[in-house]
């Protein structure tokens, strides 16, 4: 779809005095309760700036031409709304009437913005604010909720973290060697810290959207994100039960696997990207308006990759690449392969797996100068030292 433009002098003087027109019967032909803008004792009115050239000489014969421009240009409008509460709104409107270009085809644009502004001077009867009393005390509710899942996470993540100091600083000290990085990950739940990102960004987003609703604050972008944000964290966050079924679990180590890897292959194919949306610019740009700046030139790449516009080349190809599908069954292939015989064991597990003392034996005590490692009956360094030597036979 085109931008919507005109391409005749008689075209242009009537969408002007269309917009003079409506502006003018603003009370009789909106259904909302719309009033101008007040300025003292009158009325604000209707501003038209031309944007034109102060002295334009143009020579056909032999291509040269003499400008002296002076730009001012835009239409404003403003009004104030009134809904049921009293919402008052300030309407910028800026119709723009493009033609830079010269090339007999003037394009038309329509820039609105919208600001809150504090209403005075108003009466309201049989309203009540029951509402927004209930909505506001739901926000605080869903607040309280998300700071404490905040702390417990936090203590948990805290916790594995010293954990994990006091494992390193213990192999270091009787195995002489570092520890490996997947033991060390072992010590970190990722999704503790995908609740921790998702309850701050959830906490910010409704303290914003109280604002706005006491009207304090217009940041209605702002706010979305941080809400929009944190509730696609939470049901990225649901993956994480169904691992608890047997089913899913395959799946879930699958992703867990493939991880790393998509991450690569999404750097890779992000850099591929920015360079098809550079070159789509700069070369297509003068020529369609898709590829007229570097933001029109994403939206069309992405939609080109969706299939939005080459559906039918696609429909009419006559085989399909099998690619894909044998890297998908490759990889589920290789995880099944490697956990057919069960899950692999790190040496942190097979660490604990010495142990026999039981959680309710007494003997996990929580005294500051001694780690749980001290009170499990094992010899660290005898258990290290037969990890270490070879296996002998007596024949």
């Amino acid at each position: 779809m085109d931008t919507y433009a005109v391409y005749r002098q008689a075209d242009t003087y009537d969408h002007i005095d269309y917009v003079i027109e409506q502006y003018r019967l603003l009370h009789n032909t909106t259904v909302g309760n719309h009033e101008y803008e007040k300025n003292g004792t009158g009325y604000t009115s209707l501003q038209l700036c031309q944007s034109y050239y102060r002295n334009g000489t143009i020579y056909p014969g032999n291509e040269t031409f003499e400008i002296d421009a002076d730009v001012q240009n835009g239409i404003n409008l403003q009004t104030v709304r009134h809904r049921e509460l009293p919402d008052c709104y300030d309407f910028t409107v800026l119709i723009l009437f493009d033609n830079e270009a010269h090339s007999g085809r003037i394009k038309i644009d329509l820039d609105t913005d919208v600001q809150i502004k504090e209403c005075r001077d108003w009466k309201v009867t049989g309203a009540t604010e029951r509402n927004l009393t209930l909505t506001v005390l739901f926000d605080c509710l869903i607040i309280l909720t998300c700071i404490t899942s905040f702390c417990l996470c936090l203590r948990s993540v805290l916790t594995g973290i010293r954990l994990h100091k006091e494992y390193n600083q213990y192999c270091k000290s009787y195995a002489l060697r570092e520890v490996p990085w997947s033991d060390k990950m072992e010590f970190v739940n990722g999704w503790y810290i995908l609740i921790i990102v998702s309850d701050t960004l959830t906490i910010v987003g409704s303290i914003l959207k109280i604002e706005i609703q006491t009207k304090v604050l217009t940041s209605y972008d702002v706010c979305s994100i941080f809400l929009g944000t944190g509730t696609m964290f939470v049901w990225i966050g649901v993956v994480r039960y169904l691992g608890y079924f047997r089913k899913y679990n395959i799946l879930i180590l699958t992703l867990r696997a493939a991880f790393p890897n998509v991450i690569r292959f999404i750097c890779c194919a992000g850099i591929i990207y920015i360079s098809y949306c550079f070159c789509g610019w700069i070369v297509l740009g003068p020529y369609h308006e898709k590829f007229r700046s570097l933001n029109t030139v994403s939206e069309c790449l992405f939609s080109l990759i969706n299939g939005d516009d080459m559906f039918p080349t696609f429909k009419n190809m006559g085989h399909k690449s099998n690619l894909p599908l044998h890297h998908h069954h490759h990889r589920h292939y290789d995880t099944i392969k490697q956990r057919q015989n069960g899950v692999p064991t790190s040496d942190l597990q097979k660490f604990l797996a010495e142990c026999n003392d039981l959680p309710n034996s007494g003997l996990y005590r929580l005294e500051e100068d001694r780690s749980c490692f001290m009170n499990c009956r094992i010899d660290p360094r005898q258990w290290f030292r037969n990890r270490q030597e070879p296996l002998v036979s007596d024949a």
